[in-house]
């Protein structure tokens, strides 16, 4: 019997290729010249291409003022005007997650068509995403622009003293006008499932019941289904040493929301099995110490004029295995086979320490070691699973119109959890439901 011959290399390479395009291409689609929203996004990275080039031309704000915060540029184009909001104050943010402009433009201005995602949110607003699937760009009412901007100060010190936090990061507010044709507000915001080659399912929680159930079935189409808080029932987000840090900055991050009198946020959560050489790999000395730089650059104050001179944990501490390469405390410093690492012979620049009551605010805020990988801030590995984590959805005010949708549902859906309530009993609830389902 003949065998059957093998395919050239190239042309099994060539096969790969294309599945990984299908793949990637799978609840997307690009918007070329016959959609109908060419133009808009061909306008918006001409656009966005002349001010983000403004960013690398100018000078980089260390600290941030009053005018900084209000700041409103406008800038005239060929059949339209695109108008820049608070500037400075989303280039720092985009340069402390060590996003260059640059790298920013080559994303949003020069890498193929957007794609338009293709789900089952109920969302009205314009949803479009880079071609590398990095950055959102999401359509906004001119309420929201207004609440966002007003909150953009608490926004920003709320991640300052939380770093590590796992609220959508937003890079940029944006006023796109063709005269006599339209007006758009557009925000650009950090993609949370990035990169998503291997999320195979998502989820959107709320912490309540009514309304939180999604088919997941597709019927053969090329959609991807956000499923729900009733579709994650009996299940867990199984975190180890992590769960406690989650957990708490969970807690931070809906607190500053009820602080801000917001409802109706959410979770989104995704997953993928973590590789075995990914397993591997995260008990290295290597990558431990590449973790660690990573978070404390991320913690490091930018007005701090003097960098501190004393290591994040105390030179005479040892810390016991951390079997899991977890990083929610403390234990996350191990070696290879199990070996345990006295910190004073991990060598930290400078940049890379803490004072002493920087240490405690560090203890205090349930930092963590990041994830050596592009979007650390919304990843977290757990001991088989690597997760996708953050909070969205922040602009729901609960004002007169919720109050008596309020009132409706309590009639409507007497007992049951829904998702329209007082942002008190909101964030309790959230915060509840991310605790019950952690492990």
């Amino acid at each position: 019997m003949v065998g059957r011959k093998r395919a050239p290399a190239s042309s099994r390479r060539a096969e790969w290729w294309r599945l990984r395009q299908r793949w990637r291409m799978i609840g997307v689609f690009e918007i070329d010249p016959e959609h109908e929203f060419y133009q808009l996004t061909t306008t918006i990275k001409e656009g966005m291409q002349h001010v983000i080039q403004t960013c690398v031309d100018g000078e980089p704000q260390d600290t941030l003022t009053e005018e900084h915060f209000n700041a409103v540029e406008t800038q005239t184009h060929s059949g339209f005007e695109v108008q820049t909001f608070a500037g400075p104050v989303f280039a720092k943010l985009r340069s402390q997650l060590d996003i260059t402009a640059e790298e920013y433009m080559n994303s949003l201005c020069l890498s193929g068509h957007y794609l338009q995602f293709i789900s089952n949110s109920k969302s009205k607003a314009d949803f479009f995403v880079t071609n590398d699937k990095r950055f959102f760009l999401k359509t906004q009412s001119r309420r929201e622009i207004r609440f966002l901007l007003s909150n953009l100060q608490a926004y920003t010190k709320h991640l300052e003293k939380y770093p590590h936090s796992l609220m959508v990061r937003f890079f940029g507010v944006h006023k796109i006008v063709i005269p006599n044709q339209l007006e758009k507000y557009f925000i650009v915001m950090q993609s949370i499932f990035y990169p998503d080659e291997r999320i195979n399912i998502r989820y959107d929680v709320k912490g309540c019941e009514v309304g939180r159930w999604t088919n997941p079935d597709t019927k053969g189409k090329q959609i991807i289904k956000v499923l729900k808080d009733n579709n994650f029932e009996g299940q867990h987000i199984i975190l180890g040493q992590e769960k406690p840090w989650f957990v708490e900055q969970v807690k931070q991050d809906a607190t500053f929301l009820r602080e801000l009198n917001v409802l109706d946020y959410s979770l989104l959560l995704a997953c993928q099995p973590l590789h075995q050489d990914e397993l591997e790999g995260k008990h290295s000395l290597a990558d431990i110490v590449i973790r660690a730089t990573k978070s404390l650059e991320l913690d490091a104050s930018p007005t701090e004029s003097h960098p501190p001179t004393v290591p994040l944990l105390g030179k005479s501490q040892v810390v016991p295995n951390c079997p899991e390469g977890g990083s929610g405390s403390t234990g996350a410093w191990a070696g290879e086979g199990g070996e345990e690492i006295p910190l004073q012979e991990i060598e930290l620049t400078p940049m890379e320490t803490r004072s002493d009551s920087v240490l405690q605010d560090f203890k205090e805020h349930h930092h963590r070691l990041l994830p050596n990988c592009k979007n650390s801030i919304h990843v977290i590995d757990g001991p088989d699973k690597r997760y996708f984590v953050g909070i969205i959805d922040i602009f729901t005010v609960y004002n007169w119109k919720k109050k008596i949708e309020n009132l409706w549902k309590s009639v409507r859906f007497p007992g049951r959890a829904f998702s329209t309530v007082r942002p008190t009993k909101y964030c309790s609830r959230f915060c509840q439901w991310i605790h019950d389902h952690s492990k």
